[in-house]
């Protein structure tokens, strides 16, 4: 009959005991770095092994939905107007990030060694791929048209930066202030509502399938760009706007840093005689409202909405300057 070697039990119990430690360090090691992997809107996989904390984000609203989701510490990088109090709602917090950038080139990407690249699905991002073969992550969100979209880009993002529960955060926040804005939409009258205009320095901007026809929907106007048919990308004639004859004219603030003539852009449409018909010139209803909100496509869509009614409702939808949305505690 066999007999057991005390000896040899020993050192199998002491195998299987450093077996044991070095499978449960394992699995340690694997929580603390935070694994984990996010499918992107074009489908692109990308994993990480921890949060990122040198994050690169190239557009408003991307840096918008970020800086409502990391400390700015995380981010270095956003677009060129994050500090721009014109364009930007989130001014402070763009000013703690050390380079703003309009349309980098990859190598200027790279010399900022990200760890996590945040890109839209519009205009060229040809340079995606080229930072992918490079080993750097890259995150296309889609250029939202809708308020679904916009759901959707701060779970993706929240999701990216390891942050998925301040992404829900986010979204509740938003859709809760959405709330109280439609309650007090809902008591206006629907013969004293008003027909706006939009005139933008973007021609793809403020018709069907933008997410500002959706803004006006909210806010309780009628978008005339959507009214009168056109799209995205569609152009804004002078003839189709005294067709539209409007109730109210939206005019841009865009200044660039203060390195634009918007004067001089606006007076091509105040001064044009050929548009003195409109009620809304004869009137002198020409607004101006803050393009910090009505171009968002972030969170802040919510001010987006309550901007332009407090444009045309007024104070009842009193907005301060620099207000934005944040689940970082």
């Amino acid at each position: 009959m066999y007999r057991k070697n005390p000896a040899s039990l020993m050192l199998l119990l002491l195998l299987l005991v450093l077996t044991a430690l070095f499978s449960g360090c394992g699995s340690q090691n694997s929580a603390s770095e935070g694994g984990y992997q996010v499918t992107d809107d074009q489908g692109t996989v990308v994993s990480f092994q921890e949060k990122p904390q040198r994050i690169v984000s190239l557009t408003m609203s991307t840096d918008n939905i970020l800086l409502g989701l990391v400390k700015p510490e995380r981010v270095v990088c956003a677009n060129v107007l994050v500090d721009d109090p014109v364009s930007s709602n989130v001014v402070e917090l763009g000013k703690n990030i050390p380079n703003k950038v309009r349309h980098p080139k990859v190598e200027e990407i790279l010399a900022m060694e990200p760890d996590l690249v945040i890109a839209a699905d519009w205009g060229d991002i040809d340079y995606v791929e080229s930072l992918r073969n490079m080993g750097i992550n890259v995150v296309v969100v889609k250029g939202a048209k809708n308020l679904p979209d916009i759901r959707d880009n701060i779970r993706l993002i929240a999701a990216a930066v390891g942050e998925p529960r301040r992404g829900d955060k986010l979204v509740g926040m938003m859709d809760d202030k959405l709330a109280e804005i439609k309650a007090k939409v809902d008591k206006i009258p629907q013969e004293a509502r008003k027909r706006v205009l939009l005139i933008s320095l973007m021609n793809n901007y403020g018709g069907k399938d933008c997410i500002y026809d959706d803004a006006c929907t909210l806010a309780g106007v009628t978008n005339c760009l959507s009214e009168y048919g056109l799209k995205r990308g569609d152009k804004l004639t002078k003839e189709m706007m005294v067709q539209m004859n409007p109730d109210m004219i939206f005019l841009p603030t865009y200044n660039a840093h203060g390195t634009f003539d918007i004067q001089g852009f606006r007076d091509r449409y105040l001064k044009d005689p050929a548009l003195q018909q409109m009620k809304a010139i004869q009137s002198g209803s020409i607004r101006e409202p803050r393009d910090a909100y009505i171009y968002t496509a972030s969170q802040d869509f919510c001010f987006a909405v309550q901007e332009i009614a407090y444009t045309v409702y007024g104070d009842e939808f009193k907005l301060a300057d620099q207000q934005h949305l944040s689940a970082v505690e």
